[in-house]
């Protein structure tokens, strides 16, 4: 058997954990990343509104069908996580956001001929789901968004409550503030952490795959794309599920001193007047 040829086709193999550079303007650095990160978007953001104009025209075909199918898949799960309708209408635009994007760009890194296109020896072609500048951006921006909506329906007061209790009067409650007041933390670190950790491992197996299995790439890389593709579609959907369970758990009852601002008491509250 000739290692050779083998050994030099794994010797070409750049596999590098950072976006990577592929210029600058004006010192500010433009990352293969970025790069696919901005079509990824504009692409989910185009399909989105082709898909819009032609359900408001009445024409419909199988693409349309199917991402109408999505779309009102997803607003079911919003409706079943957060009862709240006010609550959930309010949410579904980040929500069903994230998992676009997210699934857009997460199956461009399935790309044919990955890694293989470059601009000065840099792959243009990198998932932006595989920067972990974009998974913590994207993970920063859902629990700011969460504790906003926390605020709104608590109270400052009330949804700081849910951290800082008195140990000296209550300190098994202000034990369990601290681990919550732990637990945003981790539950940020967690979802930026598992998107990017499958999107990179995705693209690694891929290289790695297309390399081993050399002219019979064609034959057998096609079955681990697919594999990757749905890989891409449970990350975008619990990213997105996640987002949701978090902001169900924020604003939701915590305790005696925050059930006069829980949404489901103040529903039940609204129908005893009117009663």
């Amino acid at each position: 058997m000739n290692f050779g040829l083998f050994a030099a086709s794994t010797n070409d193999i750049h596999i590098s954990i950072a976006a990577e550079p592929v210029f600058y303007i004006g010192g500010f650095p433009i990352t293969n990343g970025l790069l696919t990160g901005i079509a990824g978007s504009f692409l989910a953001v185009l399909i989105l509104w082709f898909v819009a104009n032609r359900v408001k025209r009445g024409k419909y075909n199988r693409f349309v069908g199917l991402v109408q199918w999505v779309f009102e898949g997803l607003l079911k799960q919003i409706d079943d996580v957060i009862p709240d309708k006010k609550l959930a209408r309010k949410i579904t635009p980040l929500a069903v956001t994230i998992f676009f994007v997210v699934l857009i760009n997460y199956w461009l890194s399935v790309l044919p001929g990955l890694d293989s296109i470059k601009w000065n020896d840099v792959p243009l072609i990198r998932s932006v789901t595989a920067d972990l500048n974009f998974t913590l951006g994207l993970a920063v921006i859902t629990i700011v968004t969460v504790q906003i909506y926390a605020v709104k329906y608590l109270g400052s007061m009330g949804n700081a409550k849910r951290y800082l209790k008195n140990p000296f009067k209550d300190p098994i409650g202000a034990f369990e503030g601290f681990l919550e007041l732990i637990g945003e933390f981790s539950r940020g670190t967690a979802l930026a952490l598992r998107l990017f950790g499958n999107a990179f491992a995705g693209e690694v197996l891929l290289i790695i795959i297309a390399v081993l299995t050399s002219y019979f790439a064609t034959v057998v890389l096609p079955f681990f794309m697919v594999f990757e593709l749905f890989i891409g579609f449970i990350q975008a959907y619990v990213f997105f599920i996640l987002t949701l369970i978090f902001t169900s758990l924020a604003v939701s009852h915590h305790g005696p001193d925050h059930s006069d601002h829980s949404p489901a008491v103040s529903s039940r509250k609204k129908a005893a007047v009117k009663g």
